[in-house]
């Protein structure tokens, strides 16, 4: 799998700060496969390429890390940039500084994404490749919501998004349209349900229901595939390290991965 060369650097834990890997890439002091690269978003997998520095080969920490976190209300799923710094907002990784060490803080990732205003299940990691098993469309990966509704949800409603929807998408002045996944409805009440989904587009869920003419008001995640947040007793902005062995077995038991 590839990765950006700064991403790799601040793994490996042989620097102190991101201005330290960035000075060492564009003084020209890191070579990959024996040429000099200055570009520090160049990617490239670093079990194929030897990537070299003080005449040193350097290589990614053996020991991935695995959190379990119940992502709290307000809360992006990316690392700040300085607008979203002036403007208030509140980032997942703020709930990790300073209480793991600075090489995996630095290192880590989301498992997708969860919108600032969805709340609960949410995994964070060192392991790119497991983030990356987990949200491949291909591996059909079933996530499970708790949802509540504006207003009363409706037959038709139910038959749509069980079935499967058209959505359109204007982003900035481009169009998109595709049809979601069928789901899987169940506890159906007159304004809440509980949806399982294997697909994770970009405010999917939200789409749908706007699609068939209703608004999400509470949108919250139980589990993926058999791991479930319940089991884990965790509050709103707590978190647990776990092991890939729970997630290789309450996750991939019954799915055949590419």
């Amino acid at each position: 799998m590839k990765i950006r060369l700064h991403q790799f650097l601040s793994k490996c834990g042989i620097f102190s700060s991101k201005n330290e890997i960035k000075n060492a890439i564009w003084d020209g002091k890191i070579t990959v496969n024996g040429s000099i690269v200055k570009n520090i978003s160049f990617e490239f997998n670093p079990e194929k390429k030897k990537v070299i520095y003080d005449k040193k080969e350097l290589s990614l920490p053996q020991n991935e890390k695995y959190f379990l976190l119940n992502k709290p209300m307000g809360f992006i799923c990316s690392r700040l940039n300085s607008q979203e710094r002036k403007l208030g907002k509140k980032s997942i990784y703020e709930l990790f500084y300073g209480r793991v060490s600075k090489i995996v803080y630095e290192s880590l990732i989301t498992v997708g994404r969860l919108d600032e205003n969805t709340t609960g299940f949410l995994l964070v990691t060192t392991d790119g490749k497991l983030a990356h098993k987990i949200t491949n469309p291909k591996n059909k990966i079933k996530k499970t919501y708790y949802i509540e509704t504006t207003k009363s949800i409706s037959l038709e409603q139910i038959d749509s998004i069980k079935n499967g929807i058209k959505i359109k998408i204007n982003d900035n002045g481009k169009m998109e349209e595709y049809i979601s996944r069928p789901t899987i409805l169940t506890d159906i009440e007159e304004k809440s349900m509980i949806l399982t989904i294997d697909e994770g587009k970009k405010r999917e869920i939200r789409r749908m229901f706007d699609s068939v003419g209703n608004e999400v008001s509470k949108l919250h995640r139980l589990s993926t595939e058999k791991m479930l947040l319940n089991d884990y007793k965790l509050e709103l902005g707590e978190y647990c390290e776990i092991n890939f062995e729970d997630i290789d077995r309450d996750v991939f038991s019954n799915i055949k991965t590419v």
